[in-house]
């Protein structure tokens, strides 16, 4: 793995020097955009508007449109802007991890101590377990300010999840949600029971990416020669009205089934 940041998380006045390393990666299958009549392969260039030709990578600088004139950012403006941040991510609290909703969570990575940087560290790591809390700060990631959550993983290392800031939320107040109606206590009751009978630990690992696995099969299956027979998935049902009873029954049912299996 390759480090993206190399920095320091700032705890009260300790100092840990860390590298950081994104802690995910992508298992879509890696498709070529091909022109579909020889099947070439379809190249992107970086080409200047006004001569038409390919600019190179150690050519291309960023610049910022104002006043209809661009004003070009070296490597230093982005440190002058924040020098702090670019190197140090300061915890400017703690809070419980439960009251981060999911829907701020970005990308995690993985945290790690660097020389001299092991035994605190490790506290840091045992604290937060111990506690039950995350810490919340904001650091300079790629030209860009991002919030900051640190918390352990598996109990062995830190793991650094990137939120989103509070403004990048979009408002859902135009969006058609029922009225504030309450359920029939029958049907509420019902839903109950189904989700207390299908609830259980969390096991990331019964889920796999069968669709990308699927899709190598098919290609594998063309790749000989043979043919492929696509299953129609069965349309969404709307516009009826729905016996919900009738159908927390049936799940119901259906799930007490499972289990006895």
């Amino acid at each position: 793995m390759k480090a993206i940041w190399n920095g320091a998380i700032g705890f009260g006045l300790v100092n840990i020097p860390v590298k950081i390393y994104s802690a995910t990666e992508t298992s879509k299958l890696d498709l070529d955009m091909l022109d579909k009549t020889d099947f070439s392969n379809i190249k992107f260039k970086r080409v200047n508007e006004k001569t038409g030709k390919e600019v190179k990578w150690e050519n291309i600088v960023k610049g910022y449109l104002l006043d209809d004139q661009y004003i070009i950012l070296e490597d230093e403006d982005y440190e002058a802007a924040s020098p702090e941040k670019s190197k140090i991510l300061s915890i400017d609290q703690f809070v419980k991890e439960v009251e981060v909703d999911s829907v701020y969570f970005e990308n995690p990575y993985f945290l790690e101590p660097q020389k001299n940087g092991e035994n605190a560290y490790r506290l840091l790591l045992k604290a937060l377990s111990q506690t039950k809390m995350v810490g919340v700060g904001t650091f300079v990631l790629r030209e860009s300010e991002a919030i900051g959550m640190i918390r352990p993983y598996n109990d062995e290392v830190l793991v650094l999840n990137r939120l989103r800031f509070a403004q990048e939320i979009r408002d859902y107040k135009d969006l058609k949600i029922p009225a504030k109606k309450a359920p029939k206590p029958a049907e509420l009751k019902m839903a109950v029971s189904l989700i207390e009978q299908l609830s259980q630990e969390f096991d990331p690992g019964m889920y796999e990416d069968t669709y990308s696995e699927s899709l190598l099969k098919i290609i594998k299956q063309k790749a000989k020669g043979k043919g492929v027979k696509a299953k129609k998935a069965e349309p969404a049902k709307q516009g009826k009205v729905i016996d919900l009873m009738a159908q927390l029954k049936a799940s119901l049912q259906n799930s007490k089934s499972k289990n006895a299996s």
